[in-house]
């Protein structure tokens, strides 16, 4: 689960609500947000956990970061 993946911020705008996206571009769909960028980032961390716990549940294959 500590692997490096590459983490995406992106400020929201109002009309979304405002605060900040947090993205893993590799494991698709994986994305939290939060009123700032380290919220956004310890957000997505559940994130991570619920997206390998379910592609393991799955069987589905897990991208490892290069």
């Amino acid at each position: 689960m500590n692997l490096p993946y590459k983490i995406e911020i992106t400020p929201l705008s109002k009309e979304d609500g405002g605060g900040y996206l947090a993205a893993l571009p590799l494991l698709n769909g994986c994305q939290s947000d939060g009123h700032t960028p380290d919220e956004a980032i310890n957000n997505l961390e559940e994130a991570q956990k619920a997206w390998i716990t379910s592609a393991l549940k799955h069987g589905d294959s897990i991208p490892v970061p290069q």
